[in-house]
């Protein structure tokens, strides 16, 4: 019934295999892929009729991890998946961007690419299994895909690198790259890092994409027993060279005026003007409708030509300079943090939030649950693009965009220990002309040090570009808009001045060689030093205090014995204690205690009675107290949290011995009090004439 192929290699030490023929058998491409216990089912479906309603690929992919994949059922009132979490847009992503490359030129064909995880072992991220399992199915599918490619996930740890490390090897490493890519070269890059340099990012790069060659030979033979056919491709009846000869003759030298526009508004009327012109010479509506696409070529015939014949821009920059930059930080005083980055046209506003414990995020994986106490969430608005766009959740891009940042800046963040606050970074993009996201990288780090955020070193970010005609190409530092979707490679690089915490590259050729990277990663340190260096000149150290507005903290530990103190009988006593002073308490199971407070008193008044709770008095020592209650032969004093004690009459003032306890307190009153003993119960003895009750001096030495 079944006619199954299977393909098995050993790699980084696990099994991996590829299986197809049993399940899904309808798609045009299914694949099983598994690597150890964790198993991927890989489909593609290609729609047999290409769109002529559209000037891009419509390639669309999924990535759903199912929560039977890791023995569960989903948490929350509905028992079902439903939209796609964090880690399956990201991974979606990671797809998407090495395969899209590789389709043919003009293919428009609607493609489906879905990935389900079936099972998790917990030990193999099923991210990597999803990649290479898409690539097979794609292969024989029968797209026109100049696959397959590989790829790799590259720990790095005592200068050794790790291929494809178990979940919680990962977690110790000191680099978490992923890599993608065809034989001949790398098309996709992801990663973070503890600040390592340019020559280890590279040899991690090179040293992923030598070790996925097994992979990819491994779907090769597996397409040779079991591919279909290839897909047959609506060959164009059109004279395409006669349509671009009329386009340019009519537009050409519109847009080369166009693009000596440094202004990015203006240039944009201009160039929409001129297409516009050149739209209008042709009168086929036939010949119309691949007009467009003909015109993006034109657009990038004329910015690529010029950057290699002359080296000069768009906005006449060279190859290396960075656009004039300018920080300002303390934009709005009721905030805790805040910073506006602006780079050319590209300008982003970073606020930063302190919250407490109990504002961090829960988050249920495959893996089991986890908080997470770093939020970074970047909104791109329509304004900045000077565009009336749809306003809604965000998009996978804004996702992915925010994940950059957080991998940016996660590497020199204060552990929790040292620095207790749940911080949430939302970064608005207010102008956008290439780099948002290295841009907010840059805006979350001024305004985290502005929060009084003590990171270990500021963070910059710059994107690269590529040009590449044949052997001849040129890396372009600091990209904009245009350049970035008329040009080869978005490079994304972030680090400090000690080295790299993020690279992200993405390939719009079917691959670059090692040697470009190279070039790109040293070109990028000398911009990311320079923007570090501007960055320097508002804030180059955290502020040494957090806002008045912010919630203020204090950690303390006390014996895992005394948890039940202080909590109470069904948490009587820690709610007390939050009523009465207004200080928010998190009690961990060992022993730690967060206290918040939006007041220094409220701070002081909780940790004062948590410490009263698990200590005990000390004989001699002054303490603040308030008179509880009063009887013919003293008075009762709270002064230890929730502990009284008793002020006999003749310790109540000095000299001669009142008649009465009212004659000196009553009820209400605030006093100082000294512990001068314990009688034969236990009680806490007082004294408040040995205490000079205005300053609080001790007398006792004065007074026998």
């Amino acid at each position: 019934m079944f006619e199954v192929y299977r393909k098995e290699i050993e790699w980084g030490g696990r099994t991996f295999s590829f299986e197809t023929g049993k399940i899904a058998r309808q798609a045009d491409g299914a694949v099983i892929a598994r690597y150890g216990d964790t198993a991927v089912l890989c489909t593609v479906v290609i729609n047999k009729t290409q769109r002529s309603d559209v000037d891009f690929f419509p390639l669309s992919v999924h990535y759903q991890e199912k929560t039977y994949a890791a023995g569960k059922i989903p948490g929350g009132f509905f028992k079902r998946e439903s939209r796609p979490n964090e880690k399956e847009i990201l991974t979606s992503r990671l797809i998407d961007r090495p395969i899209r490359p590789l389709f043919v030129n003009g293919f428009k064909n609607e493609v489906q690419v879905i990935c389900t995880v079936l099972a998790h072992d917990l030990e193999n991220d099923p991210d990597i299994v999803a990649i290479i399992g898409t690539s097979a199915a794609l292969c024989l599918s029968g797209a026109p895909f100049l696959g397959p490619i590989g790829a790799a996930r590259v720990g790095y740890n005592d200068g050794q690198y790790i291929l494809n490390p178990t979940i919680n090897t990962a977690k110790e490493s000191e680099l978490d790259l992923v890599v993608a890519g065809t034989q001949e070269g790398v098309l996709m890059v992801e990663s973070m890092a503890y600040e390592l340099s340019e020559e280890v990012m590279l040899n991690a790069v090179n040293f992923g994409h030598k070790s996925f060659q097994p992979v990819i030979s491994a779907i090769i033979e597996l397409a040779e027993a079991c591919a279909k056919d290839p897909m047959d491709i609506p060959e164009i009846t059109l004279d395409i060279k006669a349509i671009r000869r009329k386009l340019e003759a009519s537009g050409k030298t519109v847009m080369e005026t166009a693009y000596e526009e440094p202004n990015k508004i203006k240039r944009q009327n201009k160039i929409a003007a001129a297409k516009k012109k050149a739209i209008e010479s042709i009168d086929d509506l036939l010949e119309q409708e691949i007009a467009n696409s003909l015109l993006k070529d034109l657009e990038a015939d004329i910015v690529r030509s010029r950057i290699l014949n002359t080296g000069k821009r768009i906005d006449e920059r060279n190859t290396t300079t960075v656009r004039p930059i300018a920080a300002e930080i303390g934009l709005f005083p009721p905030l805790h943090g805040s910073a506006l980055f602006t780079r050319g046209e590209t300008q982003a506003m970073v606020v930063t939030t302190l919250g407490t414990g109990q504002d961090e995020q829960i988050v249920d994986s495959l893996e089991g649950e986890y908080r997470e106490h770093f939020l970074l969430h970047y909104n791109f608005s329509p304004f900045s693009v000077n565009e009336a766009g749809r306003i809604g959740a965000p998009g996978r891009r804004e996702i992915g965009h925010g994940k950059l940042a957080w991998r940016s800046l996660k590497p020199l963040l204060p552990n929790k220990e040292r620095f207790p606050y749940t911080l949430r970074v939302v970064s608005e993009i207010t102008e956008a002309n290439g780099s948002s996201s290295m841009a907010t990288v840059c805006g979350t780090s001024l305004s985290l040090m502005d929060a009084g955020v003590p990171l270990e070193r500021p963070v910059a970010g710059i994107a690269m570009g590529l040009i590449k005609e044949g052997n001849e190409f040129a890396v372009l530092s600091d990209i904009l808009g245009d350049e970035d979707q008329l040009g080869d490679m978005d490079f994304k690089v972030a680090g400090t001045d000690q080295g790299i915490t993020a690279l992200q590259m993405d390939i719009k050729i079917t691959s670059i060689t090692i040697e470009i990277i190279k070039i790109a990663l040293e070109q990028a340190k000398k911009g990311r030093l320079y923007i570090l260096n501007e960055m320097n000149k508002v804030l180059s150290v955290a502020r040494e205090h957090i806002a008045q507005t912010a919630p203020k903290m204090i950690s303390i530990k006390i014996p895992v014995n005394k948890i039940r103190d202080v909590i109470g009988s069904r948490g009587k006593v820690i709610r007390e204690i939050c009523d009465t002073t207004g200080a928010k308490i998190d009690v961990e199971d060992d022993g730690s205690v967060k206290i918040v407070a939006v007041d220094k008193e409220a701070l002081e008044s909780a940790h004062n009675w948590i410490y009263s709770l698990i200590s005990e008095p000390e004989i001699g020592k002054i303490y603040d107290g308030k008179v509880v209650k009063t009887l013919d032969f003293g008075a009762f004093v709270n002064f230890f949290g929730s502990k009284d004690g008793l002020v006999h009459i003749s310790q109540l003032t000095r000299g001669k011995r009142p008649e009465t306890v009212s004659e000196v307190v009553k009820e209400g009153d605030k006093v100082k009090v000294k512990v001068i003993g314990f009688d034969d119960r236990g009680k806490v003895k007082l004294s408040m004439k040995v205490i000079d009750q205005d300053t609080g001096n001790d007398l006792g030495a004065i007074i026998k």
